[in-house]
C-alpha cells in the first residue's frame, strides 16, 4: 500500500519504461490509477473479457458499470454528522506484536456516537494491533480503553461484544469466519448461545435457519442456500456474511477493519453504504483502512497513524489526499497548514 506521493513516483517509472518500449500489464480495482496510467482497458467480470476502451473514451462509472454489470453509485452519499456522547475513549493505549516490538505507542482518541473516525495509515504502522486491541484480541501493555464507560482493557473479546461492541476483522477468512461451517452457523457466531437460538445448551437449528434466510435476503448474500460452507462463497459474499452478523445486532460500536479489502466496486458499494446506515442510526464507527479514497469518503474524522503514534486528527471535509499522503508518508505535520478544525498532536519523527 502507497502514499498517493509514492503512487505518483511509481507512475511516472512506468511512463518512463513505456517511453523506452517496454510493455506492461497493470492489474488493479483502483479505478483512479487505471485512469491516470493506463494507455487501454480492458475490464474482466468472473474471468472472462467484457470490454475494452481507452481513458479518453472511459470514465470511473461507466468502467464501475463494466466489471460489475450493473450501475454503480462510486459517491458515497451521507449527511453531515451530529456526533453526539463518546462511546470509545482510548488513553496512551500502548500495545506490542507478537515479538513484542511496541507497534501502537501511546495512542489516544475518541470516537463519539453517529461519528466515523477513519484511522489512516500504511499498512504495518500498528492498525492490527489497535484494531485487535479494542476488541479484545490482543492484551495492550499499558494505558486505558473505555467502550461506553466500561473499562475494557483487558475484557475478553466476547465481554466487550455483550456491551455493544461489533467487529468486521481485516482478514474474514481467519478471523471472521468459521469456513468450514454453514452460511446460517456462522450468521450467529456473536449469539448462539442466547435466545431465540437457543435453550440451555441446546440449539434451536429452526431459529438460526429461519434468521440465516432473512439475512441472506435483507443483506443480499449469494449463496445457493443457508446450509451451504461459507467458505464455499466468493470473497464478496464472505464479507456480507460478516457484515450482516455484525450489523443485524443492536450495537453502539463498530469496529471495521479493511472492511472492502479486495472486493469489487459493487460489494464495495453496498459495504460502504451499511457503514454509513449504522453511523446515522447513532453507531459510533473506527474505521480502519489503508485506502486512502476509503477513508476519505466515509470518515467524519481522519486520525492518521505513523509507527504506531497518531501523528494528527483532521475533520474529513477540510483536509485533502496530499496533506492525509504526507503525514502517512511520515512528513511532520508542522509543515503543512492545518485546517480549521484540527487537532495538534505532539509527537516525533
Amino acid at each position: 500500500m502507497l502514499t498517493p506521493q509514492e503512487a505518483d513516483e511509481l507512475f511516472t517509472i512506468m511512463r518512463n519504461l513505456s517511453k523506452q518500449g517496454k510493455s506492461i500489464i497493470f492489474i488493479t480495482h483502483k479505478l483512479r490509477e487505471v485512469m491516470e496510467i493506463a494507455d487501454r482497458i480492458l475490464v474482466i467480470r468472473r474471468g472472462k473479457v467484457v470490454g475494452e476502451t481507452t481513458p479518453d473514451k472511459a470514465d470511473r462509472n461507466g468502467l464501475a458499470s463494466m466489471m460489475v454489470g450493473r450501475a454503480v453509485q462510486l459517491e458515497v452519499e451521507k449527511k453531515k454528522s451530529s456526533p453526539k456522547e463518546v462511546v470509545l475513549d482510548v488513553k496512551n493505549l500502548v500495545v506490542t506484536d507478537s515479538i513484542n516490538q511496541v507497534m501502537v505507542d501511546g495512542v489516544s482518541f475518541t470516537v463519539r456516537a453517529g461519528e466515523i473516525l477513519g484511522v489512516a495509515g500504511v499498512q504495518g504502522n500498528g492498525q492490527t494491533e489497535l484494531a485487535e486491541s479494542v476488541t479484545g484480541l490482543r492484551e495492550a501493555l499499558n494505558g486505558q480503553i473505555l467502550l461506553l464507560g466500561n473499562d475494557i482493557t483487558h475484557k475478553s473479546p466476547r465481554e466487550i461484544t455483550e456491551l455493544g461492541s461489533a467487529h468486521v476483522p481485516e482478514d474474514r477468512q481467519k478471523d471472521g469466519l468459521v469456513l468450514s461451517f454453514p452460511v446460517s452457523d456462522n450468521l450467529v457466531l456473536c449469539t448462539y448461545y442466547k435466545d431465540p437460538f437457543a435453550k440451555g445448551i441446546t440449539l434451536n437449528r429452526q431459529m438460526v435457519l429461519e434468521n440465516a434466510n432473512h439475512l441472506i435476503e435483507q443483506f443480499d448474500i449469494r449463496a445457493p442456500n443457508a446450509l451451504v460452507n461459507v467458505g464455499t462463497l466468493s470473497g464478496g459474499n464472505q464479507q456480507k456474511v460478516i457484515i450482516a452478523r455484525e450489523l443485524s445486532r443492536d450495537i453502539k460500536f463498530l469496529v471495521a477493519s479493511q472492511p472492502t479489502r479486495g472486493l469489487d466496486v459493487g460489494s464495495i458499494e453496498y459495504i460502504h453504504n451499511r457503514i454509513v446506515e449504522k453511523r446515522d442510526e447513532g453507531c459510533a464507527v473506527l474505521l480502519i483502512s489503508p485506502e486512502l479514497d476509503e477513508i476519505m469518503e466515509l470518515s467524519d474524522q481522519i486520525a492518521v497513524i505513523y509507527r504506531g503514534k497518531i501523528v494528527a486528527i483532521l475533520p474529513a471535509g477540510q483536509t485533502t489526499k496530499e496533506q492525509i499522503g504526507l503525514l502517512m508518508a511520515g512528513i511532520d505535520p508542522e509543515t503543512i497548514t492545518a485546517p480549521a478544525g484540527s487537532q495538534k498532536i505532539e509527537t516525533t519523527f
